[in-house]
């Protein structure tokens, strides 16, 4: 394989793993604007300690910095990895750096929660920073495609992302600083076991043997599950803990994050502060030494709660004059852990109205995403969302409130969100007995979506129309429909499916003969149905047509021209008419034409009266021409005898051998054949060679002596030159390929390399190659870098379609090889191809098939309208169940319609189809034309709801079971067109008991991995009322959502925390609950 091959290659791979990498999760990325960094002058005996730590080049280290919520951990880690990408590797380098790679967490964003991405983040920034490791990446990733996947085992990624590309880099940095990793935010991994098991192999990958020294800087909040994982045996021996106690002249006692040197710096960042406020403001007065030292104190060694108090101050709108003394009349001395709270409170008894401020901050905050102010005031309508900018605008010194009011509005700090959790965490009066935001936002969806989705039944009644029309009708398995349909080549479009199952089904009326001439009715044409049909009365009439005649000018009339179906039916009458066409004529002259005319059924076709008539037509003169100079030709030709006669003339000059002749048929063969075969050399005898091309030497091949020699040294040697190669692409080749021998030898290095040649290209496409690839070696060879290029080379020459249509191919992409294969850059591109996006589709319809079949619903479900337009959808004939499918498949088909005047009148069932086509491609319209107020509503009002205190409040109770009623045929009909029927069953199995008098809702929660449980009542029920939900389908109920961290309280649980006392373990959904807030005298 040449080697601009190899690069190619490795670009497509390297784009690959450009996609997968987090760039949000990088130190500097504008994801995390403004970013968090140290004053100069600030943390100066924290970043040298530090800094002495990454300089050492003894032993490899893992720096744990911890401490409480809005010390400025973050701002230390974006200050570290600012200077450690400023070092240079050496003096000699302009390229490499020192910083190796960053990993920022964050709840708020869905790949920067996880661990799935860590180490695919990681290795294309060392890779981005040491071009020398890029093509081993490249390479790795090429053969395992996998890795990439954030499912993927992590000990299989750290291995192969992080241990064997710092493996090679043992030479390279040999004398050279260590390199620096800096992991923020460990507390921000929403998996608690994934944390732990990342903690323990990052300890691991330090202790490998033949590793450059390497440091890792990870700062955490001092949550309980953290403090564990480090003090684990295998960890702790490598940790450096930050805070710790030193020793020495001019140092401080204790390096932590907030020990108390952090006063001075906070000092500084506050006078620094109002320096720039000053100069933006000339007539403000800089505030004095000690009222600094005061709003230093009252920051409580907390770096979040100084720079909230300067947002506050200058805020832009007050006067920060009056602002600055809000801050200076905080009380001096505060409960450890509630300065930042005490904060907050301050910042909310200054708006106009406390009570609302704070209502609405704790629906920001736990909103599963974002919104605009302008939606959020749509969602919460008239009533509380009339005044939602007036009063987040005054929270803005803890609010982002862009400025473009299409954008969403969030908090800036995660101690804003432990704040709201529960209300007792503020000592404001006014927020007591507050309703909670979940439920707020679950009424309000509700209201939206009843105002907005108006009932209707439509979908029900087109699906009832459709079961009508199909009474008659015997439905068969749906999901053989997958086989079936195997054939298609163009993106499944709902009529033709329908045509197609039809015509399947027996009905080859004349209107319906059209669909044979699409590319998917041609493509079925050449499968062996298709050709069946072909010879059949209907189908030789169909080719009397001019759709037909047209047909056999393809390439797919001309393959079938070849088999016997379709020779049989050339010198037929039939063909015998069409031979004397324009069509006819110009296939006659192909090489294939002429071929067909030297057979015996051609020669006699030529007596008879349509063949004299087409000899005294131009092609057949010109074609009597050609024959008259071929025989010119062939007289000096040699016999095809010729081996034979070579064999009795020359026989005297083979080897003396000993043993007996053994006569078979007219060709004398020297036996026993081992002692011939140990004495010739083929390569120095080229009259041998010449004999293996004879008819004898080819005949004597196929014999048992034959197959022997194949499998000998100098046979496998012949058929690694020329000669072999040829004679493999014979009949005579392909049928010993089928033979336990030629199966043995493709795993030959000989065999292997004849896989890479043009002529076993050509053998693959054949039947008996097919074969071999649905073997285990033939799946094995796939997995190797050539067998990979010969599937780009077969999907390039074949628009997708090809081997990986075949059933073959399907049973293929089902293996882990083929599922990794979809995932390199050339399994993506195929599936983006049209053929490609069939074997796409018929999967989610399985998987949808197969998620209906899994869901039960209560008996009180079943009268609703929504539950019977399920029903009826389940209940269809798998020749409309289909169709169905595609029409509601969130993607517009109004093109695919086909004219009304194409059919007869009586054809209801497809006047019944275009019908339903039409009324789904409004629908999609409909739904893509909201707001994202309501598009919210409808995506999130389980969540919300589930996670509302329990019982129900009695409002909202009588609002959801009024739009269960009423509107959830309306919903249905627009989440179905938007994100398919399974999300859909998802939320209906998961709520539908809800609807029931007396009922509570269940509590999800997740547990150490992926899965959910169920903690409440409905827990305790049978299978038959309560379904719990597959984690791998939960698309509008997640256990967590990414962008907000449930509180128990949610739940009903009463507990709260004081921010920095660790966190602890409890039933809240984040692993960890608020503990209560401190009462001041």
């Amino acid at each position: 394989m040449s080697q601009d091959h190899f690069s190619g290659s490795f670009e497509g791979t390297w784009e690959k793993l450009s996609q997968v990498a987090v760039k949000g999760a990088e130190y500097d990325s504008r994801e995390r604007r403004p970013h968090p960094k140290c004053l100069q002058g600030t943390r100066v005996d924290l970043l040298n300690y530090i800094r002495r730590l990454l300089d050492d080049q003894e032993k490899s280290r893992l720096i744990w910095l911890h401490g409480t919520a809005g010390v400025g951990k973050s701002a230390v880690a974006f200050t570290v990895a600012e200077t450690m990408r400023d070092l240079k590797v050496t003096e000699e380098t302009h390229v490499e750096k020192r910083l190796a790679g960053t990993f920022f967490f964050s709840r708020k964003h869905t790949k920067r929660c996880t661990t799935g991405y860590f180490f695919v983040t990681l290795v294309y920034q060392l890779a981005s920073n040491f071009a020398s490791v890029r093509n081993d990446v490249n390479r790795t990733i090429r053969d395992n495609p996998a890795l990439l996947d954030p499912d993927k085992s992590l000990r299989d990624q750290l291995e192969a992302l992080f241990i064997q590309p710092l493996r090679r880099l043992q030479l390279r940095l040999r004398g050279c600083p260590p390199l620096a990793f800096v992991v923020d935010a460990l507390d921000e991994c929403t998996s608690e076991t994934e944390l732990a098991d990342l903690i323990l192999y990052l300890a691991r990958a330090l202790r490998e043997p033949h590793l450059p020294v390497v440091h890792i800087l990870l700062t955490s909040r001092s949550e309980s599950h953290i403090c564990k994982a480090f003090q684990n045996a295998e960890v702790y021996p490598l940790v450096c803990e930050i805070p710790v106690k030193t020793s020495g002249e001019g140092v401080a006692a204790t390096i932590s994050l907030d020990g108390a040197d952090v006063d001075k710096d906070i000092y500084i960042f506050l006078h620094h502060s109002f320096t720039e406020l000053q100069s933006r403001h000339p007539d403000f007065p800089q505030p004095s030494r000690d009222e600094l030292e005061r709003l230093a104190s009252r920051a409580g060694r907390r770096f979040i709660v100084a720079s909230t108090m300067m947002k506050f101050i200058d805020d832009g709108d007050s006067d920060p004059r009056d602002r600055l003394q809000v801050m200076l009349d905080l009380a001096s001395e505060l409960l450890p852990g509630t300065e930042v709270y005490e904060l907050y409170d301050r910042i909310l008894s200054t708006c106009a109205d406390p009570k609302r401020a704070y209502q609405h901050l704790s629906i920001v905050a736990a909103l599963a995403d974002p919104l605009p102010i302008s939606q959020l005031s749509k969602l919460l309508g008239p009533g509380l969302g009339r005044d939602v900018e007036t009063a987040l605008v005054q929270l803005r010194s803890i609010m982002d409130i862009p400025t473009d009011g299409s954008l969403p509005v969030n908090i800036y700090h995660s101690s804003v969100r432990d704040y709201v959790s529960d209300p007792s965490n503020c000592n404001l009066s006014q927020v007591h007995n507050i309703l909670s935001p979940h439920s707020i936002l679950a009424y309000s969806s509700f209201r939206l979506m009843m105002k907005e989705i108006p009932e209707r039944s439509a979908l029900l009644d087109m699906l009832s129309d459709l079961k009508k029309h199909s009474r008659t009708m015997k439905s068969q398995d749906p999901q053989r429909l997958k086989e079936s349909l195997s054939f298609l080549v163009q993106p499944p479009e709902p009529l033709s499916v329908l045509v197609a199952l039809l015509w399947f089904r027996g009905d080859r009326s004349p209107d319906l003969e059209f669909w044979l001439g699409t590319q998917d009715g041609r493509a079925w044409l050449q499968t062996p149905r298709g050709t069946t049909w072909l010879c059949a009365m209907g189908g030789e009439n169909w080719l009397q047509t001019q759709e037909g005649q047209d047909w056999l000018q393809t390439q797919g009339g001309k393959d079938w021209l070849q088999i016997w179906a379709g020779i049989r039916w050339l010198w037929s009458l039939g063909g015998s008419i069409w031979l004397l066409t324009k069509g006819g004529n110009d296939w006659l002259r192909t090489q294939q034409g002429k071929a067909s005319l030297q057979s015996q059924l051609g020669k006699e076709w030529l007596k008879t009266v349509l063949g004299t008539a087409w000899l005294e037509s131009q092609g057949g003169k010109d074609w009597l021409k050609s024959q008259e100079r071929g025989n010119e030709v062939r007289k000096g030709d040699r016999p095809s005898h010729i081996g034979v006669d070579w064999v009795f003339h020359h026989g005297d000059s083979l080897p003396e051998i000993g043993g007996k002749v053994q006569i078979t048929g007219m060709h004398k063969i020297y036996a026993p054949t081992q002692q011939l075969i140990s004495k010739w050399n083929p390569q120095n005898d080229t009259k041998r060679m010449d004999w293996l091309k004879t008819h004898g030497g080819l005949a004597w091949l196929l014999t048992q002596e034959g197959e022997i020699w194949l499998q000998s040294f100098s046979g496998r040697k012949w058929l690694r030159i020329q000669g072999g190669k040829d004679w493999l692409g014979t009949i005579g080749g392909n049928s010993w390929l089928r033979t336990q021998g030629g199966r043995c030898w493709l795993q030959t290095l000989g065999g292997r390399g004849w896989l890479k040649t043009p002529g076993a290209q050509n053998w693959l496409e054949t039947q008996d190659g097919q074969d071999w690839l649905e073997t285990k070696h033939g799946w094995d060879w796939l997995e190797t870098k050539h067998g990979r290029n010969w599937l780009q080379c077969c999907m390039r020459a074949s628009d997708g379609r090809g081997w990986l249509q075949t059933k073959g191919g399907r049973n293929w992409l089902q293996t882990q090889g083929g599922r990794d294969w979809l995932e390199t850059p050339d399994g993506e591109t195929w599936q983006a191809t049209p053929a490609a996006s069939v074997w796409v589709t018929m999967e989610e319809f399985s998987n949808t098939l197969k998620t209906i079949s899994e869901h039960k619903f209560v008996p009180e479900s079943s009268p609703l309208l929504a539950f019977q337009a399920i029903q009826q959808f389940r209940t269809l004939p798998d020749v409309l169940i289909f169709p169905v499918f595609l029409s509601l498949r969130h993607q517009n088909h109004s093109n695919s319609a086909l004219p009304e005047s194409r059919f007869s009148p009586d054809r209801k069932i497809i006047h019944a189809m275009n019908a339903f086509m039409t009324f789904a491609n409004e629908a999609q319209e409909r739904s893509q034309s909201v707001s994202e107020a309501l598009k919210y509503a409808c995506q999130n009002w389980a969540l919300h709801l589930s996670r509302a205190p329990n019982p129900l409040d009695e409002k909202i109770s009588h609002i959801y079971k009024a739009f269960w009623n009423r509107h959830l045929l309306s919903w249905l009909e627009r989440q179905w067109c938007l994100k398919g029927l399974q999300s859909c069953l998802i939320v209906l199995s998961t709520v539908q008991t809800l609807a029931k008098p007396n009922k509570t809702l269940p509590v999800i929660v997740p547990d150490s991995g992926t899965s959910t449980k169920e903690t409440s009542p409905l827990a305790a029920t049978t299978s038959n009322t309560w379904i719990r939900p597959s984690p791998s389908i939960l698309p509008l109920v997640p256990p967590l959502s990414p962008t907000y961290n449930a509180t128990v309280s949610d739940a009903g649980i009463s507990a709260k925390r004081v921010l920095d006392e660790p966190r602890i373990n409890s039933d809240n959904p984040n692993g960890s609950a608020p503990l209560k807030r401190p009462k001041r005298d």
